[in-house]
């Protein structure tokens, strides 16, 4: 798998292979920590770890680029940690195998069988292999590698003032080359509980495990947008006829297992009384074929399935078919679309989790949207819909969006390098996705920001890939942005 670190531009590439030997799912990147760290001190640069983890390495500006503008390169070290069904993963031990491969004649990298990281080990690297080199032209630089974006930006949001100097910050997570972001939703946690008791399984019942799976996923930001289907919201389809029409019992049920990826898969166990199987096995197979038949263009592996299961306990009383009927009315996808920037989704929900624990079903949505008063107005009808059902309601972490500043002075610098370098104007967007940007220049109020990155496809799924050549053109731009940057 080391033939990647061969790749062109090998500076880059390199660190992209050492990286994805490090485990480093959120919330448990110590490893990913401590590499960073250690690849500061052995390059001889000042290195600082603040309490959370988050790395801050300095770098001096080369000879006469000492009047530029200090350059923060910012990027997050944790990845998603999703796997395939049938490709075993431990995301604390396992490296990630990465390997190249054409479609169309055009050069990808991506993983067997898991996310690749990519996202955002492709800004790491690219942060890592300016540090390194002795032949760039720049002005002071500091690179700031965060933890835990993905599952709840707490690297961001816990940065501690005064440790960063810089008044340029070049935030490397965006998806596209050639397009450069200057805004982004803001986002909240929604937490949705329903609380049950357990009793013996009826003796005169089957019992069968009920599996959806084959979708895409992926990341409820960027990809929100595209109809990918939604396992959950698959399971309910079926839960609730089986619940309510043919004396159904709950005994268990598991989908999704991140906040902000899209949920590929779901698996209940259910119980029927044994004159109802076949029942059971015509509402599964109806809910199936209608299914794929409204989303068939967009996520044709899509399956539901039934197999013989067994079960001791089920849930007592109507908590089940409560719960199932919250998941199917709750407002899932896009809200509504921007009316300011054409294809831009202003606003969306993604219902990530639902999974029952013996004691309670715990349900997580994120919640997106460049309007403050319009994520307030979906949070409030989720919990309608959510308190409505019987659910403990409880919303966390929000915040707010990254406002375009269409006048930044390193836009425009960014604008000239690019047209200069390819011939056309990059494009200058807003993204539906949840940037550090926002939060970290709450904290260093007046950074002129930007996003830029090479182009990546389906991140937060197994199907994450990265385009070869646009990670050359990205690199390429960085250097030749590094030299243009304003003076003081």
């Amino acid at each position: 798998m080391s033939s990647i670190a061969n790749l062109k531009p090998e500076r880059v590439w390199k660190h992209f292979y050492s990286l994805t030997q490090v485990p480093r799912p959120s919330k448990k990147e110590i490893k990913a920590v401590e590499f960073i760290e250690k690849f500061g001190r052995d390059n001889k640069l000042e290195t600082y770890r603040d309490p959370l983890g988050n790395v801050i390495i300095k770098k001096p500006a080369t000879p006469g680029m000492e009047n530029r503008k200090g350059i923060i390169l910012q990027s997050h070290l944790d990845m998603v940690p999703q796997n395939n069904a049938d490709t075993p993963h431990d995301w604390e031990k396992d490296p990630v195998e990465a390997y190249e491969y054409e479609i169309d004649g055009e050069k990808w990298v991506k993983a067997r069988g898991t996310t690749l990281g990519a996202d955002d080990g492709m800004g790491v690297a690219t942060a890592m292999a300016v540090l390194e080199a002795k032949d760039l032209k720049h002005g002071p630089i500091e690179a700031l590698f965060t933890i835990d974006e993905e599952t709840g930006m707490t690297g961001a949001f816990g940065l501690e003032k005064g440790k960063l100097k810089g008044g340029i910050l070049l935030n490397l997570d965006s998806e596209t080359e050639g397009e450069i972001y200057v805004g982004c939703a803001g986002g909240l946690d929604a937490h949705f509980s329903f609380p049950y008791r357990v009793e013996k399984a009826p003796k005169d019942f089957k019992f069968f495990k009920v599996t959806v799976k084959g979708l895409r996923g992926g990341h409820s930001g960027m990809e929100i947008n595209e109809g990918r289907g939604n396992a959950n919201k698959a399971m309910a389809r079926a839960l609730v006829p089986i619940l309510r029409d043919i004396d159904g019992r709950l005994a268990s049920v598991s989908g999704g297992n991140l906040r902000n990826a899209i949920p590929r898969e779901c698996v209940a166990v259910v119980g029927v009384p044994a004159a109802r199987v076949d029942d059971l096995k015509e509402i599964v197979s109806y809910t199936c074929d209608a299914i794929k038949k409204e989303i068939g263009s967009v996520d044709s592996d899509f399956d539901m399935f039934l197999e013989p299961h067994a079960a001791a306990r089920v849930m007592r009383g109507g908590v089940a078919l409560r719960m199932a009927k919250a998941v199917l009315g709750c407002p899932n996808g896009v809200a509504r679309m921007s009316a300011d920037v054409p294809g831009l989704v202003e606003t969306s929900n993604n219902l990530a989790m639902v999974r029952s624990n013996g004691r309670t079903i715990e349900i997580d949505c994120l919640l997106r949207s460049s309007v403050d008063s319009a994520k307030n107005y979906l949070a409030e009808s989720m919990r309608s819909v959510m308190e409505l059902a019987g659910a403990e309601v409880e919303f966390k972490g929000g915040y707010s969006g990254w406002q375009p500043d269409m006048k930044s002075p390193i836009l425009a610098t960014m604008k000239k390098v690019y047209k200069d370098m390819y011939g056309k104007e990059p494009k200058v967007m807003a993204i539906h996705a949840g940037l550090e940007c926002g939060i970290i220049g709450a904290t260093y109020k007046g950074l002129d920001m930007v996003s830029i990155g090479p182009t990546l496809c389906s991140p937060h799924s197994p199907d994450e890939r990265v385009n070869v050549a646009s990670v050359g053109k990205f690199w390429d731009f960085v250097v030749k942005v590094l030299e243009n940057v304003p003076k003081n």
